[in-house]
């Protein structure tokens, strides 16, 4: 008799998570390269609630335009798989160098990621209603004002246009 043991992996954020690590625990391993040189780089970790994805042009599935640099100007396409999520009030997205949220009252809101105290990725936080950086405790009003210090100034605020069909929503200067 045969007996056949299948090999169980997990991913490096997976691993990490199971020893109790914190999202911000991880994006600071992350950040400085310290989970690069353990495997694929397949399994990157990300906020919860969160969508890592970003770029300039059509190499992320479900975005069109420019999300990084001067003259922001993107649509998301809802029905996609990384940003559907962003249909269900509370969730959010990085895209380039803007996060995207579903804000309280069903509204989207499209702030630049960066904490203007140190450039920490800020999260959208449903309860609060605001944007908060992990690293020092700034927290931003959703409309990009300072609400907890030791943010300096405001983040910069983008426009939302969401589509007829609710299907795709454009974030633009």
């Amino acid at each position: 008799m045969e007996i056949k043991q299948e090999k169980e992996t997990l991913k490096r954020g997976e691993f990490l998570r199971s020893l109790g690590l914190s999202t911000s625990a991880l994006m600071a391993f992350y950040c400085m390269g310290t989970l690069t040189a353990c495997s694929s780089g397949d399994d990157d970790p990300t906020p919860t609630g969160g969508n890592n994805n970003g770029g300039t042009g059509n190499n992320s599935a479900g975005l069109t335009g420019n999300a990084t640099g001067g003259n922001i100007n993107f649509t998301l396409d809802l029905t996609s798989s990384n940003y559907s999520k962003l249909k269900t009030e509370g969730q959010f997205a990085i895209v380039g160098d803007v996060i995207v949220a579903l804000a309280s009252g069903n509204r989207y809101v499209a702030l630049s990621k960066a904490c203007t105290h140190q450039g920490t990725t800020v999260e959208y936080r449903l309860a609060q209603n605001d944007f908060y950086c992990t690293n020092h405790g700034s927290a931003f009003n959703t409309d990009g004002t300072v609400k907890q210090s030791p943010a300096p100034s405001p983040l910069r605020v983008y426009k939302s246009e969401l589509s007829q069909n609710g299907n795709s929503l454009r974030i633009f200067e």
